[in-house]
């Protein structure tokens, strides 16, 4: 699935048995939402957390934030339950923990199918597990409602019996893999979470290298978090300046009949025109906002 321009440069997790939580979601200036029934939920408080998100979604009032619901993998005593209860009730997306194969998400979408969801609605898909970013070529292009891949890397790390650095080099390879899948299948690709609420030169550093990387935008864990990454993920003025001349530059090329033009001393084609042109509207979709 191809996904139209949309900001995704703060997605952030909300605990969906925590009712102040939810309410306090539709006024922050994320994103996105991830309501989340998994992880952030205890196994006693997965029924309250998912009638509460039910609910809060049927209710709405979430704005320009997009609402995806990460529900318990199906194969859970939670899962089948997660689905019929938040199929219908608004959710732009729905989000499955621990993606290894296909056909994980054709079962997502015939189990949605099958509680009265709508036909178009978009699954995403975490990787989050050593197999799961090995297989994430097939996985990325195995279902035409896939629209996102979330990666995992508190997971990942537990998995790989790795340790969690500043450098971040012990998840290198795996966010790579993810950004070059995404890429490849047309979906959105976000970057995992920076677990130290307390470090906002870690957060800046990490925003900035999952930017440099590719990633759309970063998952967060609190809102305290969402200013950093909103700043990472949206094109600099510098680069708007930049993306402006270049296209200029490339049309005012096109209309006399040449191939490429240059800028500062810096050769313009059909690539640095196409990727003006991404920034651009980036900046525009976040502007109207």
């Amino acid at each position: 699935m191809t996904t139209a321009i949309r900001p995704r440069r703060s997605v952030l997790y909300m605990p969906g048995a925590n009712a102040r939580a939810l309410e306090k979601a539709r006024h922050l200036d994320a994103d996105a939402l991830i309501l989340d029934l998994e992880d952030a939920v205890a196994p006693d408080a997965k029924p309250q957390a998912r009638e509460q998100v039910a609910a809060a979604l049927r209710e709405g009032g979430y704005g320009h934030r997009e609402c995806i619901v990460r529900i318990n993998a199906l194969d859970t005593a939670w899962g089948a339950q997660d689905v019929r209860a938040i199929a219908r009730a608004g959710a732009h997306a729905v989000l499955l923990p621990k993606v290894e194969s296909p056909a994980q998400l054709a079962a997502l979408a015939h189990a949605l199918d099958e509680a009265g969801a709508p036909a178009d609605l978009p699954l995403w898909a975490m990787a989050e597990t050593p197999l799961g970013f090995l297989r994430l070529d097939a996985i990325a292009g195995g279902h035409p409602r896939l629209a996102a891949i979330v990666v995992g890397t508190s997971d990942l790390v537990k998995d790989l019996h790795a340790r969690h650095t500043p450098s971040r080099n012990e998840t290198l390879l795996a966010r790579s893999l993810a950004v070059m899948a995404a890429r490849a299948h047309g979906l959105a690709a976000l970057d995992g979470v920076h677990l130290d609420l307390n470090d906002d030169t870690g957060l800046a550093d990490a925003c900035r290298q999952g930017r440099d990387q590719g990633f759309d935008g970063k998952t967060l864990i609190h809102p305290r978090q969402i200013a950093a990454a909103n700043a990472a993920f949206a094109p600099a003025p510098e680069e708007l300046d930049a993306a402006r001349k270049r296209l200029d530059a490339w049309r005012a090329a096109q209309a006399a009949g040449q191939g490429v033009a240059v800028v500062d001393g810096a050769l313009v084609e059909n690539l640095h025109a196409q990727e003006a042109e991404r920034v651009l509207a980036l900046a525009a979709a976040i502007a109207a906002r």
